[in-house]
């Protein structure tokens, strides 16, 4: 017996109710900005400034037990993590620990960094600090805008690709869904406080990319339907559409849930952050794709002969991508 998350041949009605599912996101977009703007983002050192010491022992780091050792400092956002290189001997342990600059400084004084050091070593006597770097909020502010405008070139970059290989109505509705994810994740990050640093980033442009590939696929069908049921109103059309393509979108998104549920149990403090933004954008993701990139084409409406070009509509380029 094959595993079926859906039945075949469904037939949900997914615009039914759709004034409560495209309010439902209106709502989360608009109060997501009102979080990020009056709550704004828990940034981490990566953005924040902040003073980086790297570690080496003869002994195996003990994430755990640095992180102990140096709580009771009460410095605020901490990472440590252990450093893994093959060219590394046996004995040869390393670790890095980055702790955030403190309100009104720079960097961090060179008396907390001496603080650090010694709580340290009364975890590993035979701890040594190979290195210590400082990151000013220059280098932060710098961070921040690269960020910012990463995130905008992918958006941009996914809105060219979808208008060659489909119609612009199609790259709007594909478009939209995205900001609506990347929005929305943010409102969390801002409401939860988590801490926000450059993984989150990476997380981000992932999720556009994970978004991307299930609005592709459910357009790829709506092409298709398109050219085979060229009476059928839209609406009906589109639904059809979802409904073909609800197991291959259930089970993709279920399997890499899966994959990230067992990592933000077991994952730890590292990157327990990333795991949860994958996780909501997963989620969300799906959510957008069959309910903000399908009713924005509802509304904009599609050519419905593609056998015959149509220059005003912006295809064009339609074949580009086949």
């Amino acid at each position: 017996m094959r595993l079926k998350l859906v039945p075949e041949n469904t037939s949900i009605r997914f615009f039914r109710r759709w004034q409560l599912t495209f309010g439902a996101s209106a709502v989360a977009v608009v109060g997501s900005i009102l979080m990020l703007l009056v709550m704004g983002l828990n940034f981490g050192i990566d953005f924040r400034g902040g003073t980086t010491i790297r570690t080496e022992s003869t002994t195996p780091v003990d994430v755990g037990a640095y992180r102990s050792a140096i709580q009771p400092l009460d410095l605020g956002d901490v990472s440590i993590t252990e450093v893994f290189d093959p060219t590394f001997r046996a004995d040869q342990h390393v670790a890095m620990i980055r702790i955030q600059a403190q309100e009104g400084q720079e960097a961090v004084p060179a008396e907390v960094v001496k603080a650090v050091e010694e709580a340290l070593r009364s975890v590993d006597p035979a701890i040594r600090f190979t290195s210590v770097e400082s990151v000013g909020p220059k280098v932060s502010g710098e961070l921040i805008r690269a960020a910012v405008i990463a995130v905008v070139l992918a958006n941009l970059a996914v809105l060219f690709y979808i208008w060659l290989r489909f119609e612009w109505q199609f790259a709007v509705g594909a478009v939209a869904a995205l900001v609506h994810d990347v929005v929305v994740t943010l409102g969390i990050f801002s409401l939860f406080q988590i801490r926000f640093d450059l993984s989150i980033i990476a997380a981000l442009l992932t999720i556009v990319g994970y978004s991307l590939n299930d609005t592709v696929v459910i357009f790829d069908r709506v092409r298709e339907n398109l050219q085979k049921y060229k009476k059928m109103p839209l609406e009906e059309l589109l639904d059809l559409s979802i409904n073909e393509t609800l197991s291959r979108t259930l089970m993709t998104s279920v399997t890499t849930l899966i994959a990230l549920i067992a990592l933000l149990v077991l994952g730890g403090d590292v990157i327990r952050g990333f795991v949860f933004a994958m996780t909501w954008g997963v989620i969300v993701g799906t959510y957008s794709t069959v309910f903000v990139a399908t009713k924005i084409l509802l509304w904009l409406g599609v050519k419905r002969d593609w056998s015959k070009p149509d220059q005003s509509a912006g295809t064009r380029f339609a074949d580009a991508g086949s």
